[in-house]
């Protein structure tokens, strides 16, 4: 079964001194307000295009890795991710070079190998993992609680 999900932006005026908002259509994520500067510079408040990606990678990767280990039969009572996206000029342009992925995991039963192998293997293997694939850097530092 396909599942499309949907966002709109909206941007005024031009790139360095411009803003916008994106919205999901969902209901879950309300009007969020993007600038250039927010991606460049410090937030001040608002979100980035890298910002969303990160918080679309942890909650993709958190999912992976509780059902890899599910399959385990070892499921986790807590995951907590961080993702970190970076965003640098290469060349001419600008580009998410990196996505580094942390987890510490709260799981009954589970020996801190069988937990970085899991966590290895979730990182390659979300979704979102697979859309940046051969484009970004995807690295993951797994720590057991």
């Amino acid at each position: 079964m396909a599942a499309t999900r949907t966002a709109n932006a909206v941007w005024e005026n031009d790139l360095l001194h411009g803003h916008g908002t994106v919205q999901g259509t969902s209901g879950a994520l309300p009007a969020l307000a993007v600038s250039w500067s927010a991606r460049t510079e410090a937030s001040g408040g608002k979100t980035s295009p890298e910002e969303l990606l990160a918080a679309a990678h942890a909650a993709c990767y958190s999912m992976a890795l509780s059902g890899a280990l599910g399959r385990m039969q070892k499921p986790p009572a807590r995951l907590e991710v961080r993702a970190s996206a970076t965003f640098d000029k290469v060349g001419e342009s600008w580009k998410v070079t990196t996505m580094e992925l942390a987890v510490t995991g709260h799981v009954p039963g589970i020996t801190a190998a069988e937990f970085e192998t899991a966590a290895q293997a979730a990182g390659q293997g979300c979704p979102i993992s697979g859309a940046l694939k051969g484009n970004v850097a995807v690295t993951v530092r797994a720590t057991l609680a």
